[in-house]
């Protein structure tokens, strides 16, 4: 029988224990793994990614998927393997590039403030390595940046990163060791704190911009470009290869977006105003809330937006018009206004295959390359792609489309096809002459004066009554 004495004392001894661990993961400190109960080969199988039931939306990552763990003795353990890989852009543009766990981004990881979590790292890579937690509360020994936190993790070597989750918020990861080969690479990830309170979110989407220079031809990215890049990226996908994201009407929709790019991106939505209600610090309080249609996403941070959903197609862009093209609007003569009659036929003389363009514009490529006509060497992709339900959509690299129909089921993230407008709300043509009405013009050369009369000057009757 057990006495009075043994089991006060069994009972003070397993207080003891929980206190010393509660003090060291208040403190952030880690514990020594040799003293950590329950490590990797005391775990349980791999636990699927969160559902509603446990307190929060799941995130849905564009293109990408979320990180399964490990339970064992309260501490979350998850894997990130660095390794090289082969990624798929787009159609027939496939690179050998560097990841985690076989794609890039890596996946997410996906967790709630206060858990405590144990990250384990294997290195792949055929050079050291480090994972930085981008924005995330925790010991200086556990920040990941190779030489001044930590050595360098060698191939393959295992290291353990573990703390505490002591706030909220949208974050991401990517490596401090060799920064500009590493992350030109593809080695990056998003890492997402949920609060112990649930927020009224129907749907969490998840994005990182990126930039590659993956040159004509080639079958690697070039980490040595700083400025000229071929190829912008949501989640290391150019359009029309990217997700769409799927709402239904009158659902609140988040989207985090990360920028581990060397550009900063005005982030456009179509369709509504949007909140700005967070970033890398957290859900901000709603004082604090900004209504935008654009958000200019620095790089190195995050920044949510939400808007409830209004039915229809609705373009999501970022801004900068060269970043919603392929590697050929760079560095190309400009050959607009330029009568290049008999050019093709002289060239191509030389050059099979080849075919003059830009005369009048651009978008005379997507109809090139609707008919194939637009072979080029490998890994080369159009300047502009994508078809739509009234033709080109001329959009290429960070470019998507939000779509939101009424009656979409709740949790149901498959493509609806193109939006049915209702009849009277499209725009539509009404003349084929370039004549066509009486619009005014303002005369050549005049710096005022319009060429039309008086009565048609929006302004006129302001200035009769002298103002």
């Amino acid at each position: 029988m057990i006495s009075r004495r043994n089991l006060l004392s069994a009972l003070g001894l397993t207080t003891l224990a929980a206190a010393t661990r509660a003090q060291a993961q208040h403190q952030g400190h880690t514990m020594p793994m040799a003293a950590i109960p329950g490590m990797s080969h005391d775990l349980p199988a791999d636990k699927p990614a969160p559902s509603q039931a446990s307190g929060y939306t799941p995130v849905r990552t564009l293109n990408g998927w979320t990180l399964p763990y490990k339970l064992g003795n309260g501490v979350k353990e998850f894997h990130l393997v660095a390794e090289e890989i082969e990624h798929e852009f787009a159609p027939g543009c496939i690179a050998k590039c560097w990841g985690y766990n076989g794609s890039t981004p890596g996946p997410t990881i996906e967790a709630m403030e206060g858990d405590r979590v144990r990250i384990l790292v294997t290195n792949r890579l055929p050079e050291a390595t480090s994972v930085h937690w981008h924005g995330l509360l925790l010991p200086s020994g556990m920040d990941g940046v190779t030489g001044l936190t930590q050595p360098g993790i060698q191939p393959g070597e295992t290291y353990a990163y573990e703390f505490t989750l002591r706030q909220h918020g949208s974050h991401m990861y990517h490596p401090h060791a060799d920064e500009m080969t590493q992350m030109a690479m593809g080695m990056m990830g998003l890492f997402v704190i949920h609060p112990r309170e649930r927020e009224a979110v129907d749907r969490d989407y998840a994005l990182i911009l990126h930039n590659w220079a993956l040159h004509p031809g080639t079958a690697r990215p070039d980490p040595s470009v700083m400025q000229d890049f071929d190829l912008w990226t949501f989640n290391s996908k150019t359009y029309p290869a990217i997700d769409t994201l799927v709402a239904r009407t009158g659902e609140r929709v988040r989207i985090r977006v990360g920028n581990l790019s060397m550009w900063n991106h005005p982030i456009h939505l179509h369709g509504v105003q949007f909140q700005v209600t967070g970033g890398d610090g957290g859900r901000w309080p709603r004082a604090q809330w900004r209504r935008e249609v654009t958000e200019i996403v620095g790089v190195g941070q995050m920044r949510d937006i939400e808007f409830t959903a209004v039915a229809g197609d609705w373009a999501f862009h970022c801004h900068m018009s060269h970043h919603t093209m392929g590697p050929m609007g760079h560095g190309i003569p400009n050959p607009l206004g330029v009568d290049q009659s008999g050019v093709a036929e002289e060239i191509t003389a030389l050059l099979p295959g080849y075919m003059a363009m830009g005369e009048r514009g651009m978008s005379e490529h997507a109809g090139h390359v609707a008919m194939g006509m637009m072979e080029g060497p490998k890994n080369t992709l159009p300047m502009i792609s994508g078809e739509g339900p009234h033709g080109a959509i001329e959009m290429g690299g960070m470019f998507t489309v939000v779509k939101v129909r009424d009656d979409l089921a709740k949790g149901d993230y498959r493509d609806p096809g193109w939006y049915a407008a209702p009849k009277g709300t499209v725009a539509a043509k009404v003349s084929s002459d370039a004549d066509f009405g009486q619009p005014v013009r303002r005369a050549a050369g005049r710096s005022s004066t319009p060429a039309t009369p008086a009565v048609l000057d929006p302004h006129a009757a302001h200035r009769k009554h002298g103002g």
